[in-house]
C-alpha cells in the first residue's frame, strides 16, 4: 500500500512528518510518497539520521500556509505540495492522501481535484473522540461546513454510519443528532427537518442527543453541522486538557499526594493517553471518492504515524464503495 503524504504541511514539517512516515514504513510495512521540497526533505532525513524505508519524493517547491485563503489552492498555490499530492491520489498513484496543512484548502482541494462521491453534496471532517467505553465516537461534521441543510445532515449520517461499520467494525452503529435537547421537537428548523429525514433512513437512528451525553458514549456517530460540531470538538479538547492538568497539579501538591499517586500511575497514564486527541492522528474527510485524512496541524511523529495508520485502515475498508451503494438506493 502506498500513502501519499504532504511533507510540507503542518507546524513541524517536514521533520515530524518524515519521522512519522519512517515509523509507519517500519511498523506497518507501507510505502510512502513524500510530496514537497525535495532538497529540504532529503537534507532533513540526512541531518537527523532518519531511517526511513520504502519511500520516494516528488519535488514540489510551493507550499500553502495555514494563513492562506482555502481557495488559493486553486489559483496562487495550484502547484503546492498539498495540491500535487491530491492530484497524485486522483491519478491512482497512491491509496490514500494525508496532510497536516491548511484544513480549508484540503477540503477545497479534495473536493475539486479528487472529487466527491457521486450524490454527496458536501464532504465532512470526521474526527474520533474518546468515550467512557472502550470505543471511540465519530463526530461529523467538525468544521468543513459551517452552514448545513437538513439534507446534508442526513448524508453525514450515512457517511458516518458506513465509516464506523467498515473501519471500526461496529455492525449497527447508533446514530445521534447533536441538539439542545433530546425531545423530538427540539432545535431549529434545520435540526427538526433533519430529525424527520434521519428517521426515514435505514440506519440505527437513536434520536437527538445533548452535548453532555456524547463523550459518555450514548452513540457511535454524532451528526452535527460544522459550526456546532467544531465548537463541541474544541470545547471537549480544552476540557480534557484542563482536567488532566488539574489532576496532575493535585497529585503533585505535596509529598503525601505524590506517594498516594504511585499505585495509580499506570491507570492515570492510560487515562491520559485515552483523552489525548493526538493519539487518534487525524480525521478522515468523508464523502470524497478516495481516502483523504486531515492530520492535526501540530502533529508530532507519533501523531502523524497515527494518521497514517488511520489512512491504511480507511483504504483497506469498503467504506467508499458502501457509501456509493447506499446513496444509489
Amino acid at each position: 500500500m502506498n500513502i501519499i503524504v504532504d511533507a510540507m504541511g503542518g507546524d513541524f514539517a517536514p521533520l515530524e512528518i518524515v519521522k512519522g512516515c519512517a515509523l509507519a514504513t517500519s511498523e506497518l510495512g507501507v510505502e510512502v510518497t513524500l510530496v514537497g521540497k525535495e532538497k529540504t526533505i532529503n537534507e532533513c532525513i540526512k541531518e537527523n539520521n532518519i531511517d526511513i524505508k520504502n519511500y520516494s519524493v516528488i519535488d514540489c517547491d510551493d507550499v500553502i500556509t495555514m494563513q492562506e485563503h482555502p481557495d488559493s489552492i486553486l489559483k496562487e498555490h495550484k502547484d503546492c505540495s498539498m495540491a500535487a499530492g491530491l492530484k497524485l491520489l486522483n491519478e491512482g498513484k497512491g491509496d490514500a492522501f494525508i496532510s497536516a496543512g491548511n484544513t480549508g484548502a484540503l477540503v477545497v482541494g479534495a473536493t475539486l481535484f479528487v472529487k466527491r462521491i457521486k450524490g454527496v453534496k458536501r464532504a465532512a471532517l470526521a474526527p474520533l473522540l474518546p468515550t467512557n467505553t472502550d470505543k471511540d465516537i465519530l463526530l461529523l461534521d467538525s468544521g468543513a461546513n459551517v452552514e448545513c441543510s437538513a439534507e446534508m445532515l442526513k448524508q453525514f449520517a450515512v457517511l458516518g454510519n458506513e465509516y464506523v461499520k467498515g473501519v471500526l467494525n461496529i455492525a449497527q452503529p447508533r446514530i445521534g443528532l447533536l441538539n439542545v435537547g433530546t425531545e423530538d421537537s427540539k432545535g431549529g428548523s434545520v435540526q427538526k427537518e433533519a430529525f424527520g429525514l434521519l428517521k426515514e433512513l435505514d440506519i440505527n437512528f437513536i434520536g437527538n442527543i445533548e452535548a453532555r451525553d456524547v463523550l459518555p458514549g450514548v452513540c457511535d456517530v454524532c451528526v452535527a453541522d460544522g459550526f456546532s460540531g467544531n465548537i463541541f470538538l474544541k470545547a471537549s479538547e480544552g476540557a480534557c486538557m484542563v482536567m488532566l492538568k488539574n489532576i496532575k497539579r493535585i497529585l503533585k501538591r505535596n509529598i503525601i499526594s505524590k506517594l498516594a499517586a504511585l499505585p495509580l500511575m499506570g491507570g492515570l497514564k492510560q487515562f491520559a493517553k485515552k483523552m489525548d486527541y493526538t493519539e487518534r492522528g487525524g480525521a478522515p474527510l468523508l464523502g470524497i471518492s478516495k481516502p483523504v485524512i486531515k492530520a492535526h496541524g501540530n502533529s508530532n511523529a507519533k501523531s502523524f504515524y497515527g494518521a497514517i495508520k488511520q489512512a491504511v485502515n480507511f483504504a483497506q475498508s469498503n467504506t467508499i464503495e458502501n457509501i456509493t451503494n447506499f446513496l444509489k438506493g
